[in-house]
């Protein structure tokens, strides 16, 4: 279940960066073209958030945020094991903080509608919420992995080495 709800956040990001890609394209080319399309611009946002609101948690998940691997190597392993213990617990404790107020956020766009857009803000606030929900549940996944000592430190995280 795990590796298909990865799945499935892979493929919504992809899909809104894909959004992206398209709605910009549409810009660039309406500005040449006889046709104005001015709910681009906002679209684009809208398509930047949810693949923020969907990324951000897998990024977490598979170690893929920038960090700089030339102190953490540097570190012995039950140090580095602590250390990021509590860097995830603050990335928890954060993401709690968030999901409280992006829902309350969310609420506040149930009366909104977008200006070029058929649809409510509620629909755009959400993506707080969801990525909120997503960053707790990858940070208590990535803690219980530490605690019971499941995670290789052999390996290069974050990318390459600084």
């Amino acid at each position: 279940m795990a590796k298909l709800i990865e799945r499935v956040l892979g493929i919504i990001t992809v899909l809104s960066f894909a959004g992206v890609i398209i709605t910009v394209t549409i810009q660039i080319l309406s500005r040449y073209l006889p046709y104005t399309a001015i709910w681009t611009e906002e679209l684009t946002r809208y398509f930047f958030l949810y693949a923020i609101c969907f990324g951000a948690p897998l990024a977490l998940l598979r170690n893929e945020f920038i960090n700089v691997d030339l102190i953490l190597n540097k570190m012995t392993s039950s140090f580095r094991r602590y250390y990021e213990i509590v860097i995830y617990a603050a990335i928890l404790l954060l993401s709690v903080v968030m999901i409280k107020e992006g829902y309350r956020f969310m609420i506040i766009g149930h009366n909104q509608t977008s200006a070029t857009m058929p649809f409510q803000m509620s629909f755009v606030h959400a993506s707080i919420f969801i990525m909120s929900i997503f960053l707790v549940i990858y940070s208590i996944v990535k803690i219980v992995d530490l605690v019971r000592h499941e995670q290789d430190y052999s390996q290069n995280f974050g990318g390459e080495d600084l």
